[in-house]
Order: C-alpha cells, then structure tokens, then sequence
C-alpha cells in the first residue's frame, strides 16, 4: 500500500464524490447502469459532471491507489470499491500515523 499514492488520490473533492457514490452505488445509480461488477463508467461520468478525459484520468488515479477496481465487459468498463483497500488504509492509518 503505497502512502502517498493513496493520499494523493484522496486530495481532490471529485474523487473523493465519486468513492463516495460508489461506497453505496445503489443510492447513486440507477439498476440498469450497475451490476456485480460496479458501475458503468459512463454514469460516472454524466453524474461527475466532467469530461470523459477527466472522469477517465480521475479513475486511472484511483485505480493505480488501489482503491477502486475496474472490469471490462463488452466495450463498457465498470468500477467499484476496493473494500478491503480502505480496510487496510483504515489500520494503516490507526497504527502508522
């Protein structure tokens, strides 16, 4: 778990919107646009309110900290939390800092 990768990722108020609408993606989006292996990222992107580039390099970031996990299915990419990432931040954070 890389530190400051992980605290990086979590400096900017979009990111930490979009780790939040995925922590509970039910409240967030609708049926049709999530499904086991998250959300789509097009709905991200239109509920962002931001250019596909920056939705895409926003999630890049996210990713590379291991804290949210992509699947590719079709031509559509979906993501999700990594739950047991933010457990581990979580411990870091209480036993590290």
């Amino acid at each position: 778990m890389d530190q400051i990768e992980i605290f990086k990722a979590l400096s900017n108020k979009s990111r930490l919107q979009i780790l939040n609408w995925l922590k509970n993606p039910e409240l967030h989006f609708a049926a049709e646009h999530r499904n086991e292996a998250g959300v789509c990222v097009g709905m991200i992107q239109e509920k962002a309110g931001l250019t596909q580039s920056t939705v895409s390099e926003y999630l890049t970031i996210l990713k590379k900290a291991g804290l949210i996990e992509a699947t590719r299915i079709g031509q559509w990419t979906y993501y999700k939390r990594n739950d047991e990432a933010f457990a581990a931040l979580s411990k870091m954070i209480e036993t590290e800092i």
